[in-house]
């Protein structure tokens, strides 16, 4: 059988492509009903024509036709009123496949076509651009979904994916019969970048625009660069001293004249849209370097503001109770400002021979074990890089001071970047020992008690203990008594809430910005022009950050490749002559500006309208439902389109022992 052939029982055959089903069952009087309605609408609207659909359905190379009856669906759906072109293909993304689509829109004179394939994610622009090489407007063209809303998720119901897959078509051939075609939108272009924040992402993304050719306003809120990296020592598993990378890149952005440096800066109001961004900057440049505003016109926005270090709170695990209970960046910082000559670990008064490691404070975070934030809520994510950090820290401790046992608390080890699993093995040849512990039950930090049972008066006095339920020696319950404590801290989001709201920036349950997709759109955001780089998306190591910078830095320069930026249609639009200026749209509508009244001259006289701001404007509908007047549609999604296709989503159809007379067209 050819891959573009019906399953008819017949001798696969060419000439059998375009069918139609003839059919006097309710089924097909109910349709010549919706035919009927249909062609009334038309010929009210001046367009008597019926428009001609063709639907292609792929097999997916089995994913779709190992469970969907496509050929069954495809005999069906070609006796849908309108549909003149019904056909299976086994790769309909493919080269053979768009050019079928594309020859039949020029032979037959096609002026809707429907493709049920797999999620429009992966393949609605290929299929819009298969549509426009046939000169067809590419959206006049509807895209069905049946693998991951049929195939994969009903595979043990072939029969019922099969009549959800015929009624999904259905549907979308309803939809088509009332589109008319719309043209992308057009805006001008401001190719001029806004990079807020200056730590490794945000001087990443800045070079690598400004190496395109793109200008670059740079703006970090202290009077340096390079972030939390410059808290930091050897990185890994380069072992890389932190401050050559961060010279470098330093060296990049300050040397580029394309780079406009703003340090001791802050974006304080961002409004606008995609290639036309307004924003406002405070920062030293009023006379003798005193505080001003500067406004700045921006087409892209890259956002790399990074994170901060978790903070525990006040007693937990002894944190600014007992001054030898630090965080692994505090740790790291005192093991730099240490005498190299050093030759015992000397701190606040005692000789350091025992150092625990604790790892996930503030991180994994569970319900009922551990306290709240303030704003009441835990970290339930994971860091993913603080297990590397601990276990780099505790093996350049060993090797640097080899008599200081050295203590790893941990719920699991998960060093998951290459090279990074030899610091765990090299740590245990080291002599590191190791504890393991259950979330729901981590160790106690406590001070040890005196032969009295009392504390010890002297905050000097004493060394700290760590109670564990030890899972490693089967649960056997431990007191480890110890020196010093090393909190292996998380990453939290850094405090933007002002341009969250600004810009109106999606976040994740674990408030650091939310990216469109983690696969297919990774540094994209829902605003339009808004980009993440690095950390102020999740956490991530160094070249995890330096990846993410680049990737959006690449993403940028491709919006500033023309003069004019193009949008998707589908946002909403007026009918002056049906609106009343109201304002209740307004009212509704959660984007600033997206919607507004404006004065109009009407017959002499000076009215309100509501009028689109289509670089704002995001699609959503809120403002359709509430008119009384019925002046507000959404392109792509009007209100006569949503009746056509339920009217054929709810139509009956044949069920699986249906087998209605096959008729050759021409």
């Amino acid at each position: 059988m050819s891959d573009n052939s019906h399953s008819t029982g017949q001798p696969a055959n060419e000439d059998h492509e375009n069918i139609v089903l003839k059919d006097d069952t309710e089924y097909g009087r109910q349709h010549e009903i919706i035919k009927q309605k249909q062609a009334e609408d038309r010929e009210r609207a001046g367009d008597p024509a019926e428009p001609k659909v063709g639907v292609y359905i792929c097999r997916c190379g089995g994913n779709i036709s190992d469970v969907v009856d496509v050929e069954r669906t495809a005999q069906i759906v070609g006796m849908v009123p309108g549909v003149t072109i019904s056909k299976v293909h086994t790769f309909m993304c493919s080269d053979p496949g768009q050019h079928m689509i594309s020859n039949d829109i020029l032979e037959n004179g096609l002026d809707r076509v429907v493709v049920a394939s797999c999620s429009p994610f992966l393949h609605e622009q290929t299929f819009r651009g298969a549509v426009s090489r046939g000169n067809l407007n590419p959206y006049l063209y509807e895209h069905v979904n049946i693998r991951e809303q049929g195939s994969w998720a009903h595979k043990h119901d072939p029969e019922g994916a099969t009549q959800l897959a015929i009624r999904m078509i259905t549907a979308a051939v309803g939809r088509l019969q009332n589109a008319q075609p719309l043209d992308l939108i057009k805006l001008p272009n401001h190719r001029k970048a806004l990079v807020i924040g200056g730590g490794i992402a945000g001087m990443k993304a800045a070079a690598e625009l400004a190496a395109r050719g793109i200008l670059v306003l740079l703006v970090e809120s202290s009077g340096r660069l390079g972030g939390q990296l410059n808290e930091r020592g050897r990185v890994y598993p380069s072992e890389t001293m932190a401050s050559e990378i961060v010279a470098d890149l330093e060296k990049q952005v300050r040397n580029n004249d394309k780079i406009d440096l703003l340090l001791n800066s802050k974006v304080t109001a961002v409004d606008g849209f995609i290639g036309n961004f307004r924003t406002v900057i405070e920062g030293p440049f009023g006379p003798a370097g005193g505080f001003d505003k500067r406004d700045a016109l921006v087409g892209a926005i890259v956002l790399a503001t990074g994170y901060r270090p978790y903070v525990p709170r006040d007693g937990e695990f002894l944190y600014h109770q007992d001054p030898c209970v630090v965080t692994t960046p505090e740790f790291i910082q005192m093991m730099q400002n240490m005498d190299p000559a050093a030759k015992s670990f000397e701190y606040n008064g005692r000789n350091i021979r025992s150092v625990a490691f604790l790892h996930c404070v503030g991180s994994r975070q569970l319900d009922g074990v551990h306290e709240p934030q303030p704003d009441g809520t835990l970290n339930k994510y994971c860091s993913r890089t603080c297990c590397s950090t601990i276990l780099q820290q505790a093996l350049a401790l060993r090797k640097r001071f080899p008599k200081i046992q050295v203590y790893d608390f941990h719920r699991d080890i998960r060093t998951y970047g290459r090279g990074e699993e030899d610091y765990y093995i090299n740590a245990s040849k080291e002599g590191v020992v190791f504890f393991r512990f259950n979330g729901e039950d981590p160790p106690q930090v406590e001070r040890t008690m005196d032969a009295k049972g009392h504390l010890p008066r002297s905050r000097k006095a004493g060394p700290i203990t760590i109670t564990v339920k030890d899972m490693l020696t089967w649960g056997e319950d431990l007191a480890v008594p110890v020196d010093m404590v090393v909190l292996g801290v998380g990453m939290t989001p850094s405090p933007i809430q002002d341009l969250i709201e600004s810009i109106k920036l999606p976040t994740g349950e674990d408030h650091f910005l939310q990216e469109v997709h983690p696969k297919l759109r990774p540094v994209e955001v829902a605003v339009n022009g808004v980009l993440l780089a690095g950390t102020a998306q999740a956490p991530m190591n160094i070249q995890e950050t330096l990846n993410a910078a680049g990737a959006a830095a690449v993403k940028a320069a491709a919006m500033f490749a023309h003069e004019m930026v193009e949008l998707n249609p589908f946002v909403a639009s007026v009918d002056s002559s049906l609106c009343c200026g109201e304002g209740i749209c307004v009212t509704q509508c959660d984007y600033e500006g997206a919607l507004q009244l404006v004065e109009k001259e009407v017959d002499g006289q000076t009215v309100q309208r509501a009028e689109v701001n289509a670089g704002l404007c995001v699609g959503c509908g809120a403002c359709v439902p509430v008119c009384p007047h019925r002046a507000l549609e959404l392109n792509g999604w009007r209100l006569d389109q949503f009746e056509s296709m339920v009217d054929g989503l709810m139509a009956d159809i044949p069920h699986g022992d249906c087998q209605p007379e096959l008729v050759h067209l021409g």
